[in-house]
């Protein structure tokens, strides 16, 4: 972890090993539960990258496509700006009529979550889901409704397994409490 700042610390919260458990569980329920179906999967990126391929790869259910969709609404902060902007977006006809799950990697103040869920909603998906990886209801603002859900976490500021922090730390396989 060369790339620590002076005035940074690193504190593992969640191995390597757990998110493959976590992983491997999210992704037998979803096989479970749509087995008869061929969802459209939509990662939330930057952060949901690593959680969507791995949960991908474990699920044991054809899978229509695999979207992206880009909000942003941290920059380079540790807090929300409270107005998330769309990025990347996704055009109506791949969304209509469609069993969507969306992948996000953390739910977190649930201000870009909702605004990501009313996006798609416009497109009149036959379905939504959600599926996070991990929970911070402390930090809860708007309230989110979770489908399938890894585990719930404290409100520490996390990085590792895709989660950034001015776009540092994504790399790290396991999850870490970002202390400064």
């Amino acid at each position: 972890m060369s790339n620590l700042a002076a005035t940074e610390t690193l504190t593992e919260l969640i191995s390597q090993q757990t998110i493959a458990e976590i992983v491997q569980r999210l992704a037998h329920e979803l096989a479970r539960d749509y087995r008869d179906r061929a969802p459209l999967v939509i990662g939330l990126v930057k952060g949901s990258v690593m959680f969507l391929a791995d949960l991908v790869r474990s699920m044991e259910t054809p899978i229509q496509r695999i979207e992206l969709v880009r909000f942003s609404s941290y920059g380079n902060r540790t807090v929300s700006s409270g107005q998330p902007n769309l990025l990347m977006g996704i055009e109506a006809r791949i969304v209509r009529d469609q069993h969507v799950i969306i992948v996000e990697d953390i739910v977190d103040t649930g201000i870009t979550l909702s605004a990501t869920l009313d996006y798609l909603k416009g497109f009149q998906p036959a379905s939504l889901a959600l599926c996070a990886l991990l929970d911070k209801p402390d930090r809860r603002q708007q309230p989110v409704s979770i489908d399938y859900l890894g585990m719930t976490i404290a409100d520490r500021f996390i990085v590792g397994y895709g989660i950034d922090y001015a776009e540092k730390y994504r790399q790290l396989p396991a999850i870490y409490a970002l202390e400064a």
